[in-house]
């Protein structure tokens, strides 16, 4: 099964009761991510796949939706239930939502 794709908003009506993952990379989250969000760089993730509750959706973001749509498919066929947000951090920011 693939991951869905939600929007910003959906991302943002969401976000407590899923876990926000963020996948970007240190000096791209320094820019500023989703206040409560999890960092774990697409490339850690397997590593760190034990700090995610199978029992909370995920929504994994990235700077413009692709690294998080490929995590969000890893994801979904490690047993979790994961979305993608479309647009990423980018869209997130041009929305004036807010970021720490």
């Amino acid at each position: 099964m693939g991951s869905g794709e939600i929007t910003i908003t959906e991302a943002e009506q969401r976000r407590a009761s899923a876990r926000i993952l963020d996948v970007r990379e240190d000096f791209e989250v320094a820019e500023g991510m989703i206040p409560g969000a999890l960092h774990i760089p697409m490339g850690q993730l397997q590593a760190r796949l034990g700090e995610l509750d199978p029992a909370v959706p995920v929504i994994a973001v990235c700077r413009s939706g692709n690294r998080s749509a490929a995590v969000a498919d890893a994801l979904n066929g490690a047993g979790y239930k994961a979305d993608t947000m479309a647009g990423g951090m980018s869209a997130w920011t041009r929305a004036g939502l807010p970021t720490t």
